[in-house]
């Protein structure tokens, strides 16, 4: 983060604002709508600050910048149409080891004052660190529509029956859990409603309905999707932000993770390719042992938890050990690599069908049956074969696929560092090679190749290798 977020508690707080015309008047009111004591200093004050000074709600100090005052406040705002004035302010309160903000100037700030929505006691704050007023403007605007009206008086209600609720519940995950039900639930809509009278009811009822809460497990098997974090389903995003720990495979993108509760756990259980891994039968482990221990897990996959995911495995261990889940699709790594490089797994005229394949050779995993796959006229999606292009492809083309076939190698697909190499059957190994490709890869086998618009990510920050060679490399 290039800024810290902080609301500050400026209740009989003395700050200071250096200038006297109407964006200071802003500042002003802003400062004193949070209990501060303000200070003005400026030579001559607008109608509005004049008036406040007049009526003893503000200090007036008429004169130019007097650094003396510096020291004697907490928080300064420099709001001054003279920009060396504004620097002076700013070196002043450096000097003072005292937090600054300087109007329309986010360099020479030490702190910048966030768009907010006030829902009080709930506000939001949002900011761009100055770099798009605009956008900052669009975002509040959207999240004032957003938030409900009375998103307030929940907040105070919920606050007053925090220490019964606190009393009730001895544990802060028994208490998380309450409260997320309550706050998802009819009673904050009462609240929320205006019926006050019907919630303090409810929640009586729900304060005395249990003696002895049970903290209960669950796993979510959550499919994170191909790799852009945004492509997470709604469903998986929200048990994601919900969980207690995260157990998570090494692909899984880390904008993906902060978007998880701050207090959430992080278990990595990444396998990686000719590196360390963590066994199938420890990770199932430590999903059983979590869930028993009353934790929330979202064990979250790269693609989808059904293909080539062991997601079944993983769900066996559970229900052997008679433990609650749930299991959330993914976009798979063939869907999502598949329509970010513009090419169409299936296609009327050329083919009806696709065929999943693991391209990974390994003790666990007994070679693909190329002769048959090879006879498939349709799309072939081969998982994990970065390692043994050269092999899959010589083993199709040695049971009778054309070594001409179109191919498609598409690696770090839907992320920023999308490359997608496009050959033939008989020139795709070389031509990863010399293109230095790495895992996650997937590579596409069929005529639907040649139907791609374009063989690169149109957002990728990284320029495309993209080679149709007609069997001349």
């Amino acid at each position: 983060m290039d800024y810290f977020p902080l609301f500050a508690k400026l209740d009989d707080k003395r700050c200071l604002v250096v200038g006297g015309g109407a964006v200071a008047g802003r500042k002003v009111r802003a400062l004193r709508n949070s209990g501060a004591r303000v200070t003005v200093n400026a030579p001559d004050l607008n109608d509005e600050l004049s008036a406040l000074a007049s009526a003893g709600d503000i200090e007036h100090y008429a004169s130019t910048f007097d650094p003396e005052l510096i020291h004697k406040h907490l928080l300064i705002i420099a709001a001054t149409s003279d920009a060396k004035v504004n620097r002076a302010v700013a070196e002043a309160a450096s000097q003072a080891n005292r937090l600054c903000n300087v109007v329309d100037d986010g360099e020479i700030s030490g702190f910048i004052m966030p768009s907010t929505i006030d829902r009080s006691p709930v506000i939001v704050a949002i900011s761009s660190g100055g770099q798009s007023p605009v956008l900052t403007r669009i975002l509040r605007q959207r999240l004032d529509e957003w938030l409900p009206t009375r998103l307030g008086p929940l907040a105070e209600w919920a606050g007053r029956w925090r220490t019964k609720v606190k009393a009730r519940f001895q544990t802060p995950d028994t208490r998380l859990r309450f409260w997320e039900r309550i706050l998802n639930g009819p009673i904050a809509e009462q609240v929320l409603a205006g019926q006050s009278t019907d919630a303090e009811q409810a929640m009586k009822h729900e304060l005395s309905i249990e003696t002895s809460p049970v903290e209960q497990g669950e796993a979510w098997i959550v499919g994170a999707g191909p790799g852009d974090p945004e492509l997470i389903t709604r469903r998986g995003l929200k048990l994601l932000q919900r969980a207690d720990v995260i157990v998570h495979d090494r692909l899984v993108a880390d904008e993906l993770l902060q978007l998880a509760r701050r207090d959430a756990d992080f278990i990595c259980v990444g396998k990686q390719a000719s590196g360390p891994s963590t066994p199938q039968a420890d990770i199932n482990a430590v999903l059983i042992d979590l869930v028993q221990r009353g934790k929330r897990v979202c064990r979250l996959k790269g693609g989808d938890p059904f293909i080539f995911g062991r997601g079944g495995e993983e769900i066996d261990a559970l229900m052997k050990a008679g433990l609650p889940y749930e299991v959330v699709p993914g976009i798979s790594a063939a869907n999502g690599c598949a329509a970010g490089s513009r090419i169409p797994l299936t296609h009327r005229d050329i083919s009806g069908a696709v065929t999943l394949v693991t391209g990974h050779r390994s003790a666990e995993h007994r070679d693909a049956d190329w002769e048959r796959l090879a006879t498939y006229r349709h799309t072939l999606a081969i998982y994990m074969g970065a390692g043994q292009l050269e092999h899959i492809c010589g083993q199709l083309i040695h049971f009778g696929r054309a070594p001409r076939t179109p191919a498609a190698l598409i690696e770090h697909g839907t992320t920023r560092q999308q490359r997608v190499i496009g050959g033939t059957l008989e020139n795709i190994a070389n031509l990863a090679g010399a293109a230095e490709i790495s895992s996650p890869t997937l590579l596409i086998v069929g005529e639907v190749v040649d139907r791609a618009d374009k063989l690169h990510w149109l957002t990728s920050a990284v320029e495309v290798t993209s080679k149709r060679a007609a069997g001349d490399l």
